[in-house]
């Protein structure tokens, strides 16, 4: 299992941090505190927990509306910004609620410098 530290060694890893579904804040690693912060980091989990909610609301519903499969549930996403990007999986909790355990691990997110940036590492990194 991938931990915040494997995160940090990613190629352009700023911070990473782990998150509750309701947007909460619960572990985190700053490479760069000048750059970014725990508020930033909060507010930042905040943001990924609502946009996968959305995201899975909307993939929930074109998989009814048009009868394709493989859209949800929602796994893994990347927000990508003008100087950096954030990498988030909730991929743990999918194989959790699979399983039928009902403890979810919180979900895990990297943010990465986009000159930097491996993004396919970063979801290697998230699917161990």
């Amino acid at each position: 299992m991938t931990t915040l530290d494997d995160l940090m060694r990613l190629p352009g890893a700023m911070a990473a941090f782990e998150f509750r579904g309701s947007g909460e804040l619960l572990d985190h690693r700053i490479a760069f505190p000048d750059r970014i912060n725990e508020s930033i980091l909060d507010l930042l989990a905040h943001m990924c927990a609502a946009n996968t909610s959305i995201a899975t609301m909307q993939a929930r519903g074109w998989e009814k509306v048009t009868g394709m499969k493989g859209f949800y549930p929602i796994q893994e996403f990347t927000l990508i910004g003008f100087d950096w990007s954030v990498v988030v999986s909730g991929l743990q909790r999918e194989q959790y609620k699979q399983a039928g355990k009902f403890s979810l691990p919180p979900f895990m997110g990297v943010v990465m410098a986009n000159e930097k940036a491996d993004y396919e590492a970063a979801y290697v990194a998230l699917e161990r």
